[in-house]
């Protein structure tokens, strides 16, 4: 999508520029020293504040979609919904388990009253066994029954003890599982609601649909991207700068943009924000320019040139680009090929910084 991006400096001529080598035929001209401003070219595309993907959280068929390129929207809007029956079956099913286990934990519920009904007449058995050992121990202190009927009511009475005690511990287990049980298919009924609801897909903030990529009837999956939503009014350029020109770019810049749809056409914009990241793809660092001018031209990922303005040069010796040769080399009338140092180069000229004065005289012939 975008072009690798490279340094341009946009100069404007403190004067006009009278040498030979304006004629389209001259051959041979000089170096000259003029007011130039510095840029950095890049390239970059229109995205919209704000912007974000609206995607599908489940796959399946797109069976309603709501939308169209151009369309103003609010948030939470129903934008879109996906078939997907699974999610429709796991939520009924959830909801009936859930029902099953709200029955469980009443008052009422089979098991619960089975285990109540055991551990009351253990504990019912344990009360006479307790009363009968109790008055066998009077007994036996008025030598009125033996040891060996007394041993016995104490063993009836350690039985009904140990009943009644797994009795209790049986309903507690019973009603601690089924308390559980309530708690996990309640959660497991929210879940289900949640991956139903995926089914539709709304509009996570307000703004306007500026690419639609699915139609009805398209089959998603999860983290497809149905829409691209923005901001409504305000778009702004999304620059990429080389690596090597990054750290002469500051907030606050000015920058002249050009839309590949109208490059008879220049947009002011102002440097906001220099992103942070390198990113891989484009071998660039990304920077956010801000419309000073009225943009009439608002259409999401349209391409366009930018110039970066970076400084002022005052007095800079420059020579048109097509005298420069491969390898930095100028061919000088009477010296032959020189190699130069050169500053800035943009489409039309380059800053010589070492290698010709004023004085130089330099030719279109090669040698």
């Amino acid at each position: 999508m975008y072009q690798r991006t490279f340094t341009l400096i946009c100069l404007v001529l403190a004067g006009t520029w009278m040498l030979d080598s304006c004629s389209s035929k001259a051959t041979e001209t000089k170096p000259v020293r003029k007011a130039v401003t510095e840029t950095v070219f890049a390239s970059g595309i229109l995205v919209p504040e704000d912007k974000y993907n609206l995607t599908a959280q489940t796959e399946g068929y797109l069976v309603t979609l709501n939308l169209e390129e151009g369309d103003t929207i609010q948030a939470g809007k129903l934008l879109a919904v996906v078939e997907n029956k699974p999610n429709d079956v796991n939520a009924k099913s959830a909801d009936e388990l859930l029902n099953i286990a709200s029955v469980n934990i009443s008052p009422d519920a089979p098991s619960l009253k089975q285990a109540e009904a055991n551990r009351d007449f253990a504990q019912k058995k344990l009360k006479e066994d307790e009363t009968q050992l109790d008055r066998y121990k009077k007994l036996m202190a008025s030598n009125s029954v033996s040891k060996l009927e007394l041993e016995n009511v104490q063993l009836n009475y350690d039985n009904s003890k140990a009943a009644f005690s797994v009795a209790q511990e049986n309903y507690n287990q019973l009603k601690q599982n089924a308390e559980q049980q309530l708690i996990a298919q309640k959660a497991q009924r929210d879940v289900n609601n949640v991956l139903k609801t995926q089914n539709e897909i709304r509009a996570v903030e307000g703004g306007r649909i500026y690419k639609k990529l699915k139609q009805l009837g398209d089959y998603v999956r999860r983290g497809d991207i149905i829409a691209e939503i923005g901001d409504k009014n305000k778009i702004y350029a999304k620059l990429n700068v080389d690596e090597t020109n990054i750290r002469r770019i500051k907030l606050g810049q000015d920058v002249l943009v050009q839309l590949n749809t109208n490059k008879e056409k220049t947009y002011k914009c102002k440097v906001s924000e220099i992103y942070p990241a390198f990113d891989e793809t484009s071998q660039s660092f990304y920077v956010k320019a801000e419309f000073v001018d009225p943009l009439d031209f608002k259409i999401s990922g349209t391409q366009l040139q930018a110039n970066v303005i970076t400084g002022q040069k005052p007095n800079a010796l420059v020579i048109p680009r097509t005298y420069l040769n491969f390898g930095n080399k100028v061919n000088v009338k009477g010296k032959g090929m020189v190699v130069v140092v050169p500053g800035f180069i943009s489409n039309d000229l380059v800053e010589i910084s070492e290698g010709l004065d004023e004085s130089s005289i330099i030719t279109l012939e090669q040698h």
